[in-house]
């Protein structure tokens, strides 16, 4: 089962149901609703588990509980069993991350930098088609290696830069400040 846009949208926009994502792609695809709730509330809290008030727990328990773990079943992200009080992502979970690039305040998407590399490769390439005279020396062979450095300097860039905002990275989920 694949899931419609719409549907990843709802289920990530709220930060419970992203956060018990991250937990179970992070630590196993498996865990107990007390163990989630525990890391949720921390998360939502910006502190340590360990730190995490009953009141704080079981509210989150509660939600999870009755709201969010429900309806990311319905949508076949999980499995809730009820009975053992555990939480197993699905196969189709692995979907979502597709939806989740993060730009944050002034920052530019990625998509706009790779459009940049693409207009400078093309710009490089045109200046040597019209004989400019930084780029009348260059062969075809340079202008083909020039290319591709661009472009892989530029992945790789962009899996340096957002490695940690991917749910079930080491660490926190990629909204907690760090």
């Amino acid at each position: 089962m694949s899931l419609a846009r719409d549907d990843i949208y709802e289920v990530l926009s709220n930060r419970r149901r992203r956060f018990v994502i991250h937990y179970l792609q992070r630590n196993g695809p498996r865990a107990a609703l007390g163990t989630l709730a525990e890391h949720v509330a921390a998360w939502e809290d910006g502190i340590d588990v360990e730190a995490v008030g009953s009141a704080a727990r079981k509210n989150v328990y509660t939600s999870l509980q009755q709201f969010h773990l429900p309806k990311m079943e319905k949508l076949d992200l999980v499995i809730f069993h009820q009975r053992d009080g555990e939480v197993e992502l699905t196969d189709v979970a692995a979907d979502v991350d597709l939806y989740l690039e993060v730009v944050e305040g002034h920052d530019v998407p990625w998509s706009l930098y790779y459009l940049g590399v693409g207009a400078l490769a093309g710009g490089v390439m045109l200046g040597h088609a019209l004989d400019l005279p930084l780029l009348v020396g260059l062969g075809d062979v340079d202008l083909a290696v020039f290319t591709v450095i661009a472009i892989a300097t530029m992945a790789l860039i962009h899996t340096y830069y957002t490695r940690g905002m991917r749910l079930g990275t080491d660490g926190p989920p990629p909204e907690v400040e760090r």
